[in-house]
């Protein structure tokens, strides 16, 4: 797609300071990212590698479980639990907390276990029975956090880099680029934008903030979106966001006259006077019919997802202990629940019973 473009002088030119703006949120979301994928760490890994050893050699005992589970946002649960037991002649009092994605309701049922290795360690049934789970709940909540966090940190970064190259003159080229937000805060128009529509085509996103009085040099649309005009300053890697009198570069009242002439001209036609209009482009939505249509697709799908990945477990999983499928079993109606029960019990009868499939012991099958 071709928009109205603009020509300016071929030498070197500086453009001025604050052009490329960096939003306070990063300042505020960066420590906070962080931060709370460290704490994620620091309180639920111990228990997985706890919990981890305990299964390789788990031994059940009796003795004392005091505490409680309480599910947060519908899926997030944790159990706090006070243990008290006598092993190998000596008596331990430990404090367990776990944490896993369930849908759940009810009561849960849940033993004590230790490790046969070292007594010392002990734990919950429910803790093993959720064992991936959990770890693919730390796994992914810290990769998500952390990973935010470190992206936010190289943004922020190139922020800087962009703010620190701008002030010294360079070759500037003229790029459409996509508008993707805007709004006015104290008198000042703060855009978001986006290079999706030049030949480049990077994707990279930049934030701007225009001095009051200042607007973008609006060319056209894509979509949903305006296009304005931007300029790549040299080799920096984000492009900056043009004002409608050209300000924001450093060169003569003459030559900014003569760079805008040619769209001074293009806003006196009737051909083409859309392309400088402030209105925002009507979108065109979906029927209600499509949506609904839609909708039920992606619920068929993920329905028919879950279906099948239960019929995997419960006849060809190669362990009884799979996080997810024993959490989708426990769910199925009785009768399904039944049968898929049956269907483990056929190739691990000899061992333990898994999570959903256990009778009132905890361990032996239903």
């Amino acid at each position: 797609m071709t928009f109205p473009t603009i020509k300016l002088p071929a030498r070197p030119l500086a453009i001025k300071r604050g052009t490329i703006s960096t939003p306070f949120v990063y300042y505020f979301s960066i420590p906070v990212l962080l931060a709370i994928a460290v704490f994620m760490m620091v309180s639920e890994a111990p228990g997985i590698l706890r919990d981890y050893t305990i299964s390789q050699n788990p031994v059940f005992v009796d003795g004392t479980i005091d505490g409680s589970c309480k599910t947060r946002k519908a899926v997030f649960t944790t159990c706090e639990v006070d243990l008290s037991y006598e092993q190998g002649g000596q008596r331990y009092d430990k404090d367990v907390e776990i944490m896993f994605i369930d849908i759940h309701s009810g009561d849960y049922e849940t033993g004590l276990v230790v490790s046969g290795d070292h007594p010392e360690l002990a734990t919950i049934t429910l803790g093993l029975d959720m064992l991936w789970n959990r770890i693919i709940t730390l796994s992914v909540f810290t990769v998500l956090l952390g990973g935010g966090g470190l992206v936010m940190i190289f943004m922020l970064l190139r922020f800087w880099r962009v703010s620190g190259q701008l002030g010294k003159p360079a070759p500037l080229t003229v790029v459409p680029v996509e508008i993707t937000g805007m709004d006015t805060k104290r008198n000042r128009l703060n855009v978001t934008y986006a290079d999706r529509v030049s030949e480049r085509k990077t994707k990279r996103v930049a934030f701007t903030r225009f001095e009051r009085g200042q607007e973008p040099i609006i060319v056209g649309d894509a979509g949903s979106n305006l296009v304005a005009l931007a300029v790549w300053h040299g080799n920096t890697s984000l492009p900056v966001l043009l004002d409608d009198r050209l300000e924001r570069i450093e060169m003569t009242e003459q030559e900014r006259a003569a760079a805008l002439a040619p769209l001074h001209e293009l806003a006196q036609s009737t051909d083409h006077a859309s392309a400088t209009s402030d209105v925002v482009p009507e979108k065109q939505g979906m029927s209600l019919a499509r949506r609904a249509g839609g909708f039920a697709l992606v619920l068929l799908l993920l329905v028919g997802g879950i279906f099948g990945y239960w019929l995997w477990y419960v006849t060809s999983a190669p362990s009884q202990y799979n996080s997810p499928g024993m959490d989708i079993n426990n769910m199925m109606p009785e009768a399904l629940n039944r049968w898929g029960c049956d269907q483990l019990k056929s190739r691990f009868g000899d061992g333990n019973a898994p999570f959903g499939c256990t009778a009132p012991d905890h361990i032996s099958w239903k």
